[in-house]
């Protein structure tokens, strides 16, 4: 077996709607092929003793077991290896259960998806299930174990933390979207201008200046003091004389920690003596130069939660420890603790196991004690001296415990530093009396607070407490999204895109647009290339100037990673006609059409998906749309649309030179097509197939008709607003034209374009595509054929696989197939092809440029233009 690739699905994409987050993996079963599970031997009992748990998958038989009973009947492997690498996910503690794999287009070849939880995660499994299956196959041994703990480790590496997730899962139950920024835990919730940004439990609107004080252990406890709130008397020290006289002020027992750090790293608590003390300096000083000595205070560790300055959550923090038997040594009471299923590896469950480090030997040795021997029966060891739950401590809620005034002294304490978010550590006998009372104080108050122990105590009550941040970033009233308007289609998506993102910006909006040339941010070109996937949606979607999002979206971004978006307010489909068929595993026009389906399901149901209504299979797509649908045509007596008109639907027509909005029957004509500039006097028709679905998208909009208006008199088909889309320059004795025309259909609709200008001679430059079929490079020779008096063919520079002759051949086919007798040059470089064709234009002729880099062909074509203009001046 061998794997071809594999991709993952972050977003809505071929294979769910849904379910965003799938792997898809190409793998080739060679000759396997001929050998389905039935014809193995021995391989459904090596299966089953290896993954017991493979039993609890249903398949499509649908019981407990239904799997077996496929593998025992023969099924193909790259559906055991499905099966295998969701097993393998759940093993590892990621419960996932989504798969189905399907045939790729050729003969052992398949797609095989399943979902996963983290990325990472599964593409290790994606490869290691094809081992594990190939060792089933083979009759050998396998560590499965190896892999699970390699799955576990890469999770931990990659997931993020416990207080980030809940923060990420509050907000996605909100449907508020959201972008991870980095690996780590920056993240971005709802999109442009209305965006909000946390990082763990820090946000955007934390106060920089809150975070700083918080982090200087000094700072804290000097505002503190000053506020009159309890904390423990105390010195700032650096070095060991320091620290005597701090002793000598203070006096034992002690607490040494650091100034500025977190996760009880370098703390030392309860030394009496100055040999510890002198460890406890130096442990301290590898976390910061300055460390603060105060007087250790007994009672109970209690963090209290204040989010937007309201106490919403506060737990009893019990150091990892254990409890003797009389009998059991403190590795043996260790290990029994640890086999507790709340515990897990890392942040992997409720509660973490408990792990032996140098702090836990220390506190051993101070007690005069190892891990070999034996505690009294009811003997209580603490093995950490902080009670963080990432150590292996516990908590108990006690929220509903808090007295009031502690209360008000906790949401006091967070003004005074100035957090929105702060956890406040206090010790205390007894959180139900006032500090004063019980002579408890504050210890330490903490930025970005974990929120485990609040979300999942080990006793008590859970707390949501995510909610209470979601709430203070988004409250009623406001909004995470902007509007974002989706386009795709074979042909017409690039214009269609400009053309409305013209129209946006007319009404004030701040665009954000993607398109084949690059990413415009505001009209400015901020990335180049074909940028019609889901980075560049991304990248549109995270800056914070942008109001109204216009994605260009094409089949090779979501067949690469899925929508780069969740849900959008409107969605486009052009027209689906044959183009790159035959690329990872999309073989027939109807695989293509559902590719690009996915863009008008996923409409919110108050948003428009625009149908072409004169269009088969993009008609076709009403079927799987939950929003509402307006249909354009250029056809005012298709059936399609009177039905559409009779129902009181909304579409676009032309109709009698007019485009025109009906609402139900109603005719709200908008323009005359041959004073939009865009239609070249309305010669070129298929621009007014493109023009009716941005005219709709501004009307569902609430955008004014006189409005709409000027957008399509104000947007001129040139190289600045339609860079390669009918680009047309009037040279003194010839005319040029510039377009992207790629496909047989953009081909087609370019030569009625042709044949409506008056040109005494016409000559094309054309390429073969070396990703796309034989038989589609020959239609585009004959279409050549029949548009041009003689053709130039030039080749790519990037030739995707094919060599050049290749390509040529295939062209010339194509025009000798309906013209035996056609001129033809062929000029390898483009630019060449393009200075020829100039230098050997004829009075009253026009050159038609196909072109693969139209940035570089139109700066060909205007270098050539300016010199003209200067030789006439």
């Amino acid at each position: 077996m061998r794997i071809r690739e594999i991709r993952a699905m972050r977003g809505p994409n071929y294979w769910s709607i849904r379910r965003h987050k799938l792997i898809v993996m190409t793998l080739d079963l060679e000759e396997l092929e001929e050998y389905p599970t039935n014809k193995i031997e021995g391989f459904f009992d090596r299966m089953k003793t290896m993954m017991p748990g493979l039993y609890e998958h249903r398949c499509s038989v649908g019981t407990p077991g239904g799997f077996y009973e496929r593998v025992q009947e023969g099924t193909w492997m790259g559906h055991v290896i499905e099966h295998i690498a969701l097993e393998i996910q759940t093993m590892a503690g990621m419960d996932t259960g989504f798969g189905r794999t399907r045939g790729y287009g050729e003969d052992g070849v398949y797609h095989v998806v399943f979902s996963y939880i983290e990325e990472e995660v599964g593409r290790y499994a994606a490869k290691a299930s094809v081992r594990i299956a190939q060792a089933l196959v083979d009759g050998e041994d396998y560590d499965l174990e190896k892999d699970i703990q390699e799955m576990r480790e890469i999770r931990e590496r990659e997931r993020l933390g416990p207080s980030t997730g809940s923060i990420i899962a509050e907000a996605q139950s909100r449907n508020i979207p959201w972008i991870r920024l980095n690996k780590y835990s920056l993240c971005q919730l709802g999109y442009g201008a209305n965006q909000k940004r946390i990082q763990a439990t820090v946000t955007s609107d934390t106060s920089s200046i809150g975070v700083e004080i918080a982090c200087d252990k000094e700072d804290t406890k000097h505002l503190l003091e000053q506020a009159e709130v309890p904390v423990p008397k105390g010195e700032i020290v650096r070095t060991e004389r320091g620290l005597r006289d701090a002793i000598d002020y203070i006096g034992y027992p002690i607490v040494v920690k650091p100034i500025s750090g977190n996760h009880g790293r370098g703390i030392t608590i309860n030394v009496d003596n100055w040999d510890d003390a002198c460890e406890a300096l130096a442990a301290a000083k590898k976390i910061s130069r300055s460390v603060i000595i105060e007087r250790y205070i007994t009672g109970d560790d209690y963090r209290l939660l204040v989010i937007n300055y309201k106490l919403v959550a506060a737990a009893k923090r019990t150091p990892a420890h254990v409890v003797g038997d009389g009998k059991s040594t403190i590795q043996e009471l260790i290990d029994e603790v640890n086999k507790d299923p709340r515990r897990g590896y890392g942040h992997e469950k409720v509660l973490t196991r408990i792990k032996v480090d140098d702090m836990t030997k220390n506190i051993l040795k101070a007690e005069g004690l190892s891990l070999d021997d034996v505690l009294e029966n009811g003997q209580m060891l603490k093995l950490k001296e902080t009670a963080n739950l990432s150590t292996g401590g516990t908590a108990t809620d006690v929220t509903d415990i808090v007295h009031p005034d502690n209360v008000f002294m906790a949401e006091r304490i967070a003004r005074v530093i100035g957090l929105d978010i702060c956890g406040i550590d206090i010790m205390t006998s007894d959180i139900s009396i006032p500090l004063e009372k019980t002579g408890g104080a504050i210890l330490e108050v903490n930025a970005g607070p974990g929120f485990r122990m609040h979300l999942a105590p080990t006793e008590g009550l859970p707390r949501n407490v995510a909610a209470h941040v979601v709430d203070m970033l988004y409250p009623p009233g406001s909004t995470s999204r902007i509007p974002i308007v989706a386009v795709t289609g074979t042909n017409g998506k690039t214009t269609t895109t400009r053309l409305i993102a013209h129209m946006v910006k007319m009404q004030g909006f701040k665009v954000g647009y993607t398109t084949s040339d690059g990413v415009y941010i505001q009209n400015q070109l901020a990335m180049t290339g074909d940028c019609t996937g889901p980075v560049s949606t991304e990248f549109v979607l995270k800056d914070p100037t942008v109001n109204f999002a216009v994605l260009e979206t094409a089949r090779g971004g979501l067949l690469r990673a899925g929508l780069g978006f969740k849900n959008c307010d409107v969605g486009i489909v052009t027209n689906v006609a044959p183009d790159h068929l035959g690329l990872k595993g999309i073989n027939t026009i109807e695989q293509l059409a559902r590719l690009k389906g996915v863009i008008p399901e996923v409409v919110l149901p108050d948003g428009y998906a625009i149908l072409n209504a004169d269009d088969d299979l993009v008609f076709g797509m009403r079927e799987n749309v939950k929003a509402n649908i307006a249909l354009f045509s250029m056809d005012e007596e298709n059936p399609r649309i009177k039905k559409h008109m009779k129902s009181g639907g909304l579409s676009a027509i032309y109709e009698n030179g007019f485009i025109t909005i009906c609402r139900g029957e109603w005719k709200l004509r908008v323009a005359k097509a041959v004073n939009i500039p865009l239609t070249y006097g309305g010669k070129a028709t298929f621009m007014i197939q493109n023009i009716l679905p941005a005219v709709l998208t501004g009307y569902v909009r609430g955008f004014q008709l006189e409005d709409i208006k000027l957008a399509l008199t104000t947007f001129i088909p040139s190289p600045s607003q339609t860079p390669g889309r009918l680009n047309l320059f009037h040279f003194n004795k010839f005319k040029v034209l510039v377009d992207y025309a790629h496909n047989a259909a953009g081909m087609r609709a370019l030569q009625k374009f042709v044949e409506n200008m008056d040109s005494k001679k016409t000559v094309g430059i054309i390429a073969g595509i070396g990703d796309r079929r034989d038989e589609d490079n020959r239609e585009m020779g004959a279409i050549a054929a029949d548009s041009y008096d003689e053709i130039i063919i030039r080749q790519d520079k990037n030739l995707r696989g094919r060599s050049a002759d290749e390509l040529i051949g295939l062209l010339k086919e194509g025009i000798l197939s309906r013209d035996p007798n056609k001129t033809i040059t062929v000029i390898p470089d483009e630019m060449e092809a393009i200075e020829y064709g100039i230098k050997n234009m004829e009075e009253g002729g026009l050159l038609v440029m196909c072109s693969d880099v139209v940035p570089d062909a139109l700066s060909t074509v205007m270098k050539y233009k300016e010199e003209e203009a200067k030789s006439f001046a």
